[in-house]
């Protein structure tokens, strides 16, 4: 992950926080670029201890489990002998199992708890986190007999405590890799079809496929091996795990190979009422019949000794492992109260609450709730521990009074911050430096900005109320260069890229940088694109999709505008009553599928086709611009006729952008990630090619008509028989509101049918034939209803002629309408169904 804030300006509010010179440790959330850090650590296999020293090379990223960095090591000194795989100056990954946002780490602690009833113990029990790392080892080794090599698992090499985050963590090895390629795929019908085991039968997009297969065998191999609750992170119907396997830069021309697990930390614990992703929908009832009502990181350690046992070669010389897995995960699981697991056990067993409160104590002593001395204490005194433990109990104050009561720094901190003024002012100003830390690397903060803001409480405090503002906004309403800049991006920099070719080219030469730096296009595509920028039909692309960008703000000005007008229209509304309906319009304008907006848009797509004279190169565009959302996509998706390479990337970064707001979802590399590429991009695609392959199969067949008067007559027959029925049984004859569930259904059919009957007729007049079977459904079935509901009620003869056709029209207005419109849907359906394969 690129840093894009400055590394120097963090250090001097480092040094600042440490200048005012206060008792208490400074809060860190997390650490950058050129760091230097400092464990004691223990290997996996053999189980050696040592000291080493690394240096972050760079900031991974995170999530719920913890957060990963890239690192390098500068010295490494162990007295028993040399850990497995440790070399100076190599890098590996290092994960610390802390979140660096406090939401994401309160949610996850919040998840625990109530499964648990203790704190998150991967973090805080360095038993815990031994446990998970010596399973991952294990796991490694079977991927060799089942997998084919062990390098599917990450390497797993050492464990350790950081005293500055308070957590537990491993050094694991640094694979150098990447999210899945976004393939470009015209046959997702056979995709769906295929399985897991079926022959490739000339099936695209080969990496999704492997990877696929990849995941469901680690996934088989893990259970099979009794890592039943750890498989989660590896389930593909979770659309999360995804991100979680990479596939190796070495193996960058071979789809089905390279693939890699590289994360066995389970973040979010699973309880029995609270799915949180389809696959949770199965995995709940397979984890309550296996006994576990709450699921996290579980092992059944007969079943893992059985399989060792069964393949007893390959874990040669993993002896130690096993053996110390089956104590450190027994403890584990005494540490906790558990009561899903350790029922009434609990009530009267004397182990499990001894080994709850060692743990507890080791857990303060890590999270710093706790010093050395106070730790020794209440090692020695159970009493003493029990009442700590209790004061836990009390919501948001009981880990302030496990401080105050065990840590002499914070006892010191928050005396004097009660009897000494100056203090209270360093105090403040310390808490500044903090939180200046914080918004600077959110991007909230400019450097200048950011020192500006350490010098000066009063500007600091006005500052706060912003920071609870997404950062983007908090910095619009705080930075003037970035607020005039970010009127600029909405409001003039569409209309340069429409008049000026040089800052267009820019634009997507920028756009393409960034799409090779993130492993969206190869440097040979990037290249490619590049060099083909001015050629005249990507000029003309670029210019269309600025006037597609310029059409951005148009539904939100329209619908704000007509908001005020209609509430300036409404003088008797109450503030409360005007405020509702202002933001149901709103709301409305979101929603609808096609807006002021995008109809500017198709607008002018139409315009070009009309003055160019030239359909083909703006088909697909022209269609899709007419829609909202999607409609942004239309001309990246335009232009997979000519440059394929552009368009995928294009059509991936313009989408991928949009779904990274999703939470959880849409992380890059997810399941929705690539869903999303496969809608815009890929299922136009498939739609043209169930086209062709229609109209290849039609094209030695006979235009046929006649049917279409007799479905229209079949429609109106139908419809017909519903009045009367609805006659017969409920008396009277029924309104369009009363029967549309029902009444709808038969346009569409009918439309339907119309286009499958047609024969060798044309694409297009298949479908105006459908959606005209619509339109005279709609008509006629106006007048029969109408006439047939006088003729039984008696009411024909009070009616005079023109009233009779006054309200015929009313009535065929909305029918017309509703029916042409399941027509037009239901005839393009059966246009684009997949066709039916002739059994072989």
């Amino acid at each position: 992950m690129e840093t894009d804030y400055s590394i120097p300006v963090l250090r001097d509010m480092e040094d600042f926080f440490q200048s005012q010179k206060i008792f208490r440790p400074m809060r860190v959330q997390r650490y950058d670029t050129g760091q230097e850090l400092s464990y004691n650590i223990t290997g996996i296999a053999p189980a050696r201890r040592g000291k080493i020293k690394l240096e972050v090379e760079n900031y991974v990223g995170g999530g719920y489990a913890g957060q990963v960095y890239k690192v390098k090591v500068l010295d490494i000194k162990c007295p028993d002998g040399p850990i497995s795989e440790l070399q100076i100056g190599r890098s590996y990954a290092v994960k610390i199992l802390v979140p660096t946002s406090g939401l994401s780490k309160f949610i996850r602690n919040l998840m625990y708890a109530l499964s648990f009833q203790g704190p998150f113990s991967a973090q805080v029990n360095p038993t815990a986190a031994r446990a998970g790392a010596l399973w991952q080892k294990l796991i490694r080794r079977g991927a060799g007999l089942r997998l084919g090599t062990e390098r599917a698992v990450v390497d797993i090499l050492a464990t350790f405590i950081d005293p500055v985050l308070g957590s537990c963590g491993e050094i694991s090895e640094w694979v150098d890799g990447r999210m899945w390629r976004f393939e470009v795929d015209d046959n997702l019908d056979g995709r769906r079809k295929w399985k897991i085991g079926d022959p490739d039968n000339n099936l695209n997009s080969p990496e999704y496929r492997a990877k696929r297969m990849f995941m469901t065998r680690l996934v088989d191999l893990m259970h099979e091996m009794g890592a039943h609750e750890l498989a989660r992170q590896y389930e593909w119907w979770t659309c999360k795990s995804q991100p979680n396997a990479l596939k190796r830069l070495e193996n960058d021309d071979n789809p089905s190979e390279g693939n890699v697990a590289v994360d066995f930390r389970a973040g979010m614990a699973l309880l029995p009422f609270l799915p949180q992703c389809p696959a949770d929908f199965k995995l709940i009832p397979q984890g309550i019949l296996r006994g576990s009502l709450v699921q996290f990181d579980r092992g059944n350690i007969k079943k893992l000794k059985n399989f060792i046992e069964n393949n007893a070669g390959a874990f040669k010389g993993l002896e130690d492992v096993v053996n110390e897995l089956e104590l450190s995960d027994a403890a584990y699981r005494d540490s906790l109260p558990d009561i899903a697991h350790h029922h009434v056990k609990l009530l009267y067993s004397r182990k499990i609450w001894s080994s709850i409160l060692s743990s507890s104590v080791e857990s303060w002593r890590i999270r710093k709730f706790i010093d050395e001395d106070k730790a020794n204490r209440l090692s020695s005194n159970r009493f003493l521990t029990v009442n700590f433990y209790l004061w836990g109990l009390i919501p948001f104050l009981g880990n302030l009074l496990r401080k105050l009561t065990g840590h002499q720094d914070y006892r010191r901190h928050y005396g004097r911050l009660f009897i000494s003024w100056d203090y209270f002012q360093r105090a403040l100003r310390a808490r500044m430096a903090e939180s200046l830390i914080r918004w600077h690397r959110a991007g909230r903060l400019t450097e200048e900005r950011t020192r500006k803001l350490s010098s000066s409480i009063p500007r600091f405090f006005a500052q706060t109320p912003l920071s609870l503002l997404p950062a983007k906004v908090h910095r619009f309403f705080s930075d003037k260069h970035f607020f005039r800049q970010s009127l600029d991006n909405i409001f003039a920099r569409p209309l340069r890229l429409y008049f000026r070719a040089e800052e267009r080219e820019q634009w997507l030469f920028d756009m393409v940088s960034q799409g090779e730096q993130k492993g969206m296009l190869t440097t040979q595509e990037a290249d490619n694109i590049k060099n083909r920028i001015k050629e005249p039909f990507i000029q003309k692309y670029l210019k269309s999709l600025a006037v597609h960008v310029c059409t951005a703000p148009v539904t939100q000005i329209v619908s704000v505008l007509v908001a005020i007008i209609y509430v300036k229209l409404h003088p008797e509304l109450s503030w409360q009553e005007a405020s509702v309906r202002a933001g149901l319009i709103l709301g409305l304008f979101q929603v609808i599928p096609i807006s002021p907006g995008s109809l500017a848009r198709g607008l002018y797509v139409t315009f070009l086709v009309i003055r160019e004279r030239n359909f083909k190169d703006y088909n697909i565009a022209f269609f899709l611009s007419f829609f909202k959302y999607i409609g942004y996509l239309a001309f990246p998706i335009q232009m997979a006729y000519r440059y394929p390479d552009l368009a995928r990337f294009m059509a991936s970064h313009w989408a991928t952008s949009a779904v990274h707001i999703v939470p959880i979802f849409g992380e890059h590399g997810a399941l929705l990630e690539h869903m999303v590429f496969d809608i815009f991009y890929n299922n136009p695609l498939n739609i043209r090619r169930r086209i062709k392959e229609r109209r290849l199969k039609r094209e030695n067949l006979k235009p046929r008509r006649w049917h279409v008067p007799a479905y229209i007559f079949l429609g109106l027959i139908l419809l017909t028989a519903i009045d009367y029925a609805y006659f017969i049984f409920l008396g009277g004859f029924p309104h369009l509101r009363d029967i549309w569930w029902i009444v709808l259904w038969i346009p569409a059919f009918i439309a339907a049918a119309v286009t499958m009957g047609a024969g060798g007729a044309t694409l297009s007049q298949r479908v105006i034939w459908g959606t005209l079977s619509g339109t005279l459904i709609g008509i006629l079935y106006a007048f029969s209803n109408i006439y047939l509901s006088d003729i039984f009620t008696g009411a024909y003869e009070l009616l005079s002629q023109k009233q009779l056709l006054g309200e015929i029209a009313a009535k065929a207005a909305w029918q017309i309408f509703l029916f042409t419109l399941m027509a037009v849907i239901a005839a393009f359906i059966a246009e684009i169904r997949p066709l039916k394969q002739k059994p072989a």
